[in-house]
């Protein structure tokens, strides 16, 4: 391999470890409805810093750190950040991986990207009307769908059945 190849090489690769340790931009996923599309400062006014930490930051809560995983009742668990319906309590399972899961979202409520952080691409999921990063969604969930939208709970409010 000639050097302007190898140079080239490790360049690229330098440059893709380089992007897992930059800090993601605080809206990374674009809102799809422009009254959402608030400034940071507005967004910490709102939100918890753990919940700041996650929707607007992509970050993770610890597994099995959320009161979601244990909730049973039958409801709906909209957007922390905007409150948009995302899934039903009869899509919720436990997959044993310590955040709340569900094998299908309700219609038009996410938007996916393919994340490339961990090097493995991913695919993560955020609100549709607010950009807020809920989790990641994984081919290994229950029948029908076979998915798991593995999600952080910080990033969820439960809204019980009347």
């Amino acid at each position: 391999m000639a050097q302007w190849q190898r140079r080239s090489l490790l360049q690229a690769a330098a440059a893709s470890i380089a992007a897992l340790f930059r800090p993601k931009s605080a809206a990374a996923a674009t809102a799809a409805d422009p009254d959402w599309q608030l400034s940071d400062a507005q967004w910490r006014e709102r939100l918890s810093p753990e919940a700041f930490r996650v929707l607007r930051q992509e970050g993770t809560e610890p597994p099995f750190s959320s009161p979601l995983n244990n909730e049973k009742r039958k409801g709906t668990f909209v957007c922390a950040g905007c409150q948009l319906p995302l899934f039903s309590s009869a899509a919720k399972y436990d997959s044993g991986t310590g955040w709340p899961s569900f094998w299908q979202p309700l219609p038009d409520a996410i938007d996916t990207q393919v994340d490339f952080r961990l090097i493995v691409p991913r695919t993560e999921y955020h609100c549709r009307r607010c950009g807020g990063h809920q989790g990641h969604v994984f081919g290994d969930g229950p029948r029908p769908t076979g998915k798991r939208y593995c999600n952080n709970g910080v990033a969820l409010a439960f809204v019980p059945d009347a």
